[in-house]
């Protein structure tokens, strides 16, 4: 039996963790009011956040911790509607 690793980062590409990001948030403006970074509110894409988060440490792992927490309001919004 294979254990499910306990981080739910665990096997994510950056890639996948932005996109699901930019779609919670309903595109970069919001994202960028939550991160306020100029690769989120400057002429943002995919492409060239992801170029700058893999070269910012700092950036990736603000963009690391609101995934995180989106996952807890996911699961907060699921459990609300199924009471």
């Amino acid at each position: 039996m294979e254990e499910k690793p306990k981080d739910p980062l665990h096997g994510k590409r950056l890639d996948a963790i932005l996109e699901e990001l930019v779609e919670y948030y309903e595109g970069f403006e919001k994202l960028g009011e939550q991160i306020n970074i100029k690769c989120f509110t400057d002429n943002p894409s995919i492409s060239s956040s992801l170029k700058f988060l893999r070269k910012t440490p700092w950036a990736r792992t603000k963009v690391e911790s609101l995934y995180l927490f989106m996952l807890r309001q996911k699961k907060r919004d699921e459990t609300r509607n199924k009471k």
